[in-house]
């Protein structure tokens, strides 16, 4: 039986707290909060993760509410925004089994987490569960990384520490370039240790897919969006182009 990719367990977590805790932006935190100002309704945050992006949405005075299959992510989430004194709805779902009864202004996915969903035929099905859940007039917005940011073809080691002193290491190795599935596999090992002594170990795949910019405005009218406008490295006054490292997609 084959091992489940992009598991995001309890190191895994962890370690996504230390490298980019609540407010590190990639300049999308300041890009979300300028298209979002003036939004009434609610918002929602497939695979909200550790809260990065949530809770300076929420601090801005927005509705938001996430979701994410990870229930390591989620009760990272949980402490970040109870430490942050607010009470946002989480539950833990995955992107093809999301419920609510509830119609969003926007749904917005940042960071690239849309390429987690290696298959194409299973993305589109997001896409049209996403395009049902907004209300008349509602917008998804998107981020996907270029392909040159998604594989890496060498080994890389790194390293945090936590405020009580532990260490955290991870080591990624490239073991996977599918070209024609446009699917990346890398195997990540998270260590964590103590005085010198390894604590604990987690293994994992991380799997990632790239969308050719063309291919995904062409997904989007599958699902059923009408206008998609095309922006490049968080910049909504110009359109991406080919200097670009970021794309992001705004449906409505």
């Amino acid at each position: 039986m084959g091992l489940d990719s992009n598991r995001y367990r309890t190191l895994a977590s962890r370690v996504y707290q230390l490298d980019k805790p609540v407010g590190h932006s990639f300049g999308d935190i300041e890009f979300y909060l300028d298209a979002l100002r003036d939004l009434q309704g609610s918002i929602l945050e497939p695979a909200v993760g550790s809260g990065r992006l949530l809770i300076p949405l929420l601090q801005a005075g927005l509705d938001v509410e996430g979701f994410d299959a990870s229930p390591d992510m989620l009760a990272v989430c949980r402490e970040n925004c109870a430490a942050a004194g607010l009470t946002p709805r989480l539950s833990q779902a995955r992107f093809e089994d999301f419920s609510s009864d509830r119609q969003f202004e926007a749904i917005v996915m940042p960071a690239g987490s849309f390429q987690l969903i290696t298959s194409f035929e299973a993305a589109l099905a997001v896409l049209r569960r996403f395009h049902a859940r907004l209300a008349p007039l509602g917008r998804l917005l998107i981020d996907l990384g270029v392909a040159a940011n998604i594989y890496k073809p060498h080994p890389r080691a790194r390293h945090w520490y936590d405020p009580a002193g532990d260490l955290y290491t991870l080591h990624e190795t490239p073991s996977g370039l599918d070209d024609v599935a446009q699917i990346a596999t890398t195997h990540l090992r998270y260590d964590q240790w103590r005085d010198g002594n390894l604590v604990r170990s987690e293994f994992d795949l991380f799997t990632n897919r790239w969308w050719g910019l063309e291919e995904f405005r062409s997904a989007l009218h599958r699902a059923g969006f009408k206008k998609v406008s095309i922006y490049g490295d968080y910049d909504r006054t110009a359109p991406a182009n080919s200097a670009s490292q970021t794309l992001t997609f705004e449906a409505s």
